[in-house]
């Protein structure tokens, strides 16, 4: 197996308490690498709080020429990462390597972003005390930054808290999942290849209660944390006076009008419901559809679903693969078991065997049922009919979270309705709910989470204005 070193204050370092990294879809180790303990944490945060004035004042031509480089350089490794990543989640090889392109994509944003870091002169003499007065706001990093990253993007999740961090000049330390930590860790060797001050970065996969300190130390001046609202929730209540943004994913709604056109809208459905077994935040969990014809979208995107290829991730034409462990294939067994002994009915799926799911698709269920009121975080889409377009909005409401919605129609006032009354972070028209590019902003409402990610926005996040009169 080969060994990963965890990246700590600038160095590579070894530890006595190795983690082994599972393959999901052959359910066996791979690779291994470490556990940083309490004293290795410590470590790092000094390191950090070091080169934190060194940061700051770093030269925005070299925070650009650092996460330039390690945008290149990720992109010429492009089959490497995209082969680790691979191997580590479970997820697709085509999947892989688009999310290592969006990577390449995020640290090149975040490059463009660090040239123009926010900044004005503003004239005070509004009122009469502020005639002859003028100000000059500049944003100031915030300080040091904890980062922690899930499962499902294990590197553009990751890269989403590292590059904007370097872009606003503030030192981070990134905890990624201990089920996917090896695809930062390689790109640690990227990152340790720059002019970067060592001790600005230092990713170390840790445990929960290492990593808690992440959250409760007051040395940490943010913390970005994306995942579940369980844990991010009781976060924000132990992160004392730091900043938060959370990330908390949701189940996304997706309607389909009776002007839409049904081809694009089951190409998009069966995307959005299925890439990577639906082990995405924005996955197309609740579909409503116009009754005129619900029909004739159901028989086509039922077709569409089992055409999907399964099998090993490493195969290039694969579409849907192993789910992140056993225990989450079975979760999702047990919340559509629970559906189908209250009434609803599978049209499609419903099947395990071992880390699979085969892909599922519902009928007649109701808001109260798991797969509905949670976020299934598996390859489940319900299906449900609706009468006009209100009803749509309010189902697709009718929920704890509110992240994105795709809204396919060709009516610019639904469009408009739609926007103005969809209680999400993001309103897709003609496109699932799973779209998302890197610069955009991105984040939810309502148990969806707190803040926006897209890194112009996660770059304000990290910085702090301040203004000097005179």
């Amino acid at each position: 197996m080969k060994k990963f070193k965890i990246y700590c204050g600038g160095e590579f370092i070894d530890t006595s308490k190795s983690l082994d990294v599972i393959n999901p879809f052959e359910n066996k180790a791979f690779a291994q690498t470490y556990y940083a303990s309490s004293d290795d944490l410590e470590n790092a945060i000094s390191k950090a709080q070091e080169v934190q004035k060194e940061m700051q004042n770093f030269p925005s031509y070299k925070r650009y020429e650092a996460l330039k480089y390690i945008s290149d350089t990720l992109k010429d490794r492009l089959d490497y990462f995209a082969e680790i990543l691979a191997l580590e989640s479970g997820k697709p090889l085509i999947y892989a390597q688009g999310e290592i392109m969006r990577s390449v994509q995020t640290f090149l944003i975040a490059a463009e972003e660090s040239k123009r870091l926010p900044g004005e002169v503003m004239s005070l003499d509004w009122t009469p005390a502020g005639e002859g007065k003028h100000g000059v706001i500049r944003y100031f990093p915030v300080g040091l930054v904890a980062g922690i990253a899930p499962f499902n993007f294990p590197m553009n999740l990751a890269v989403h808290k590292l590059a904007p961090a370097i872009a606003a000049g503030c030192p981070i330390i990134l905890k990624p999942s201990t089920n996917t930590p090896l695809s930062t860790l390689a790109l640690a060797e990227i990152i340790d290849e720059t002019d970067l001050p060592k001790g600005a970065v230092s990713i170390l996969p840790m445990d929960r209660k290492t990593g808690n300190q992440l959250v409760t130390d007051d040395r940490f001046k943010l913390l970005s944390f994306t995942g579940s609202p369980h844990v991010g929730w009781m976060m924000k209540a132990d992160a004392g006076r730091k900043k938060v943004v959370l990330e908390l994913g949701g189940n996304a709604g997706m309607i389909i009008t009776k002007t839409a056109d049904i081809k694009t809208a089951v190409s998009k459905a069966v995307i959005g419901g299925f890439a990577y077994s639906g082990q995405v935040c924005i996955h197309a969990q609740r579909l409503y559809v116009a009754k005129e014809i619900f029909d004739e979208f159901s028989k086509a995107f039922v077709e569409e679903v089992n055409k999907l290829k399964l099998g090993d991730p490493m195969d290039s034409d694969t579409q849907i693969s192993s789910m992140i462990d056993e225990a989450n294939a079975v979760r999702v067994e047990n919340w559509v078991d629970e559906a189908i002994s209250d009434g609803a009915k599978i049209i499609c799926g419903g099947k395990r065997e071992g880390t699979y799911y085969h892909p599922t698709v519902l009928v007649d269920t109701n808001p109260k049922m798991k797969v509905c009121a949670l976020e299934v975080f598996g390859p489940v889409v319900t299906l449900e009919p609706f009468g006009n377009f209100d009803e749509a909005i309010a189902a697709v409401n009718n929920s704890e979270f509110g992240l994105q919605a795709g809204v396919f129609t060709n009516d610019i006032s639904e469009m408009d309705y739609a926007f103005n009354n969809l209680e999400v972070g993001g309103v897709i028209i003609n496109d699932s709910p799973i779209f998302r590019v890197d610069h955009m902003p991105y984040g939810g409402v309502k148990d969806s989470g707190l803040g926006r990610e897209g890194l112009k926005y996660a770059i304000m996040d990290m910085m702090e204005a301040r203004i000097l009169v005179r």
